[in-house]
């Protein structure tokens, strides 16, 4: 009778566990994986939830809106839409109107921020953390510690309902958003870029419009989005600054809430025009958002 060699054993007996193991690893990865994607997708049905709720109640009937159970599947309609488009409600026009006040205040945002942003990023000069400091701190001013004071001093000057004023006072936060991502974005930048365009003869505005400005594009496009969406949402100020005609469309949505009847057709109505612009934008943009996303990738 014959017997294995002990190392022959020895040898199978490590296979065996090595095979155990990765077979573990391997079952433990598709675990993970299996419950990373069911989280993510958990998220994306809280995220997308209120939207498709928003944009199916607009498109039923006032009984399809409080049938009880709730309808997911319905024939839809369009009346609502036509209810806030027509001249009772002329929502059309609020949506003009911030339209208007929303791509003035974030174009106006670039212009003076990506110039104020690359000083800070690349010169030395005096008070330069301090200048710093005070672009972010107007963030950290809520809104309602300076309304009443604007609106007084507006009135005085008989500017309420003028879409100046609200782009001014929109401009108040949307260059401290426009600094603070895009000194980032420059600072990414190698320094070596400028330094080889100036022994080239470069000036400093040349450096920063056909240099400096198209690598940090993805920071630029970003800090729009945002300055974009704050003055398209913002409510608080053009509630107090807008009147008649001029308002915006936030305000006009908040006229709809008077009185014991509430018309949620036209509200949900309402608000999924208010969302379109943005996730038009959002998406016709969705590549440059992304890349400003990682913003510092740029070495």
């Amino acid at each position: 009778m014959t017997t294995q060699p002990s190392s022959t054993v020895t040898s199978a007996a490590v296979r065996s566990a090595d095979q155990l193991a990765r077979s573990r690893t391997r079952r433990g990865s598709a675990v993970k994986s299996a419950l990373h994607g069911t989280g993510l997708l958990l998220v994306l049905l809280c995220t997308l939830f209120p939207f498709f709720w928003m944009v199916s109640t607009s498109l039923k009937t006032s009984n399809q809106i409080f049938a009880k159970p709730p309808l997911l599947f319905f024939q839809g309609t369009l009346d609502h839409y036509r209810t806030i488009l027509g001249e009772q409600y002329n929502v059309g026009g609020s949506l003009m109107v911030s339209l208007l006040v929303a791509t003035s205040a974030t174009l106006l945002a670039v212009l003076l921020g990506t110039p104020a942003a690359y000083a800070l990023a690349r010169f030395d000069f005096r008070r330069k953390d301090d200048l710093w400091f005070w672009f972010i701190s107007n963030r950290f001013m809520s809104p309602v510690v300076i309304v009443l004071p604007v609106y007084l001093v507006a009135s005085q000057l008989k500017l309420i309902g003028n879409p100046a004023l609200l782009i001014a006072m929109y401009l108040t936060f949307s260059i401290p958003v426009v600094v603070w991502i895009c000194t980032d974005q420059f600072r990414s930048i190698p320094r070596e870029l400028d330094e080889a365009a100036m022994v080239d003869g470069a000036t400093p505005v040349f450096i920063f419009l056909r240099i400096a400005l198209p690598l940090a594009l993805p920071g630029v496009v970003v800090s729009s989005i945002l300055s974009f969406i704050f003055s398209w949402n913002e409510l608080l100020f053009a509630l107090f600054l807008t009147r008649g005609d001029g308002v915006t469309a936030p305000v006009r949505a908040t006229s709809f809430l008077s009185g014991y009847d509430v018309p949620w057709g036209e509200i949900m109505a309402t608000g999924t025009l208010i969302v379109l612009p943005v996730v038009i934008f959002a998406l016709l943009v969705s590549r440059h958002l992304v890349q400003g996303l990682t913003m510092g990738a740029i070495k």
